[in-house]
């Protein structure tokens, strides 16, 4: 029997292999588990890693992707979904996925989840996200990502420039 880690794996590139042929997985014998883990496995800044968060706002479960070095900015994502956004467990991660944490991505989900893509993303021509496995990953255009995975766009990550001017307590 196939390990859970080979199953996503192989949900990702069936995913892919119907819907966008010419996008590989890649796979490194490097851990890409972590942003910075991932940006030095394929050679990249750690934001150009499009980060998977698997949430819970209320009652929808979602997967949201963002620039790897953004983070959720919780007034813009209550005052989006009108709930505050709850990050799920390891388990529940994989459970509702079918993909283990480091390996979270948008493709060949377990089952059907909204998927939004932050706007951090779309400063870039290529992103580098996971692709169900700690030492997996794709390159892709972030439009076609989106496109591929019915993703909406939305704006919910901290503004940068607010994050680096705010006073420090």
């Amino acid at each position: 029997m196939r390990n859970v880690c080979d199953m996503s794996l192989l949900s990702v590139q069936a995913f892919l292999a119907e819907r966008a042929p010419s996008i590989k997985v890649i796979v490194t014998e490097a851990s890409s588990a972590t942003v910075p883990l991932a940006a030095a496995a394929h050679g990249v800044e750690p934001d150009q890693i499009a980060k998977s968060i698997c949430l819970r706002a209320g009652e929808e479960t979602m997967i949201v992707v963002m620039a790897g070095t953004a983070r959720l900015d919780n007034k813009k994502f209550r005052s989006r979904f009108g709930a505050k956004p709850r990050m799920l467990g390891g388990e529940e991660v994989m459970e509702i996925t079918g993909h283990p944490v480091g390996g979270v991505c948008p493709f060949g989900l377990a089952s059907p989840l909204s998927v939004y893509c932050d706007i951090s993303l779309k400063r870039f021509d290529e992103v580098v996200p996971a692709a169900g496995a700690t030492n997996s990953a794709v390159r892709i255009n972030p439009v076609q990502m989106a496109e591929l995975t019915g993703a909406v766009w939305i704006d919910v990550a901290q503004d940068i420039v607010a994050a680096i001017e705010a006073p420090s307590l």
